[in-house]
């Protein structure tokens, strides 16, 4: 019987008053809302009795704080490379008032000015997926909707711009995979949210 492909649970942070507002927030380091921190125990639900050979989080608190809800706090690997997209002078800002001023802006087309760009931001993804593939079984990533779009389009070799595609939830699940060997990277699953019942599809 042939061995199990390694799969990539990528889990967003829960709700913030920001991503609640649809403000954008990149490096700017709030916490979880009331709300938020329920999005993230019930993670832990979904999540509970799989095991993961590591287990990475963006260093940013709203990230790291719905590692430690779901559970995986102890066995969590800061990695810087997992933050939110800088969005430099566009930070705090929302995309409708962002083009008031700059109608053909397009994030993933675009970037930021004083922030990154999505060339940077790729970069930063690569390095995150040679660090996957190089590991031999699954594992479980807390980080941030930009950031997981861009790397799920890395994922299968895609341009970063690709991730315009894969609308994010806070505190959705998706799962990076295989078809049938190594050189097959999908998407298994993708923005699976709270709402959703998901059990014997995660762990099948």
């Amino acid at each position: 019987m042939s061995k199990a492909l390694p799969k990539i649970y990528l889990a967003r942070h829960g709700e913030t008053a920001w991503s609640l507002s649809g403000q954008h927030t990149g490096v700017t380091d709030i916490p979880l809302t009331e709300h938020g921190e329920r999005n993230a125990r019930s993670l832990g639900e979904r999540l509970r009795g799989m095991a993961f050979v590591q287990v990475l989080t963006s260093p940013l608190q709203r990230a790291r704080r719905t590692c430690e809800l779901a559970g995986f706090g102890a066995q969590a690997e800061v990695d810087a490379d997992l933050v939110e997209w800088n969005y430099g002078d566009y930070e705090g800002k929302r995309t409708a008032d962002i083009r008031k001023e700059r109608p053909d802006w397009f994030l993933f087309r675009d970037g930021c000015p004083g922030g990154e760009t999505p060339e940077v931001v790729a970069a930063r993804a690569d390095r995150i997926v040679a660090r996957l593939r190089a590991l031999n079984g699954d594992v479980l990533i807390f980080s941030h909707g930009h950031f997981l779009r861009v790397l799920a389009a890395r994922w299968l070799g895609k341009p970063a711009s690709d991730g315009q595609f894969l609308l994010l939830s806070t505190a959705a699940l998706s799962i990076l995979g295989y078809e049938h060997n190594l050189d097959e990277p999908v998407l298994r699953l993708w923005n699976d949210d709270i709402n959703t019942s998901i059990g014997h599809r995660l762990s099948s």
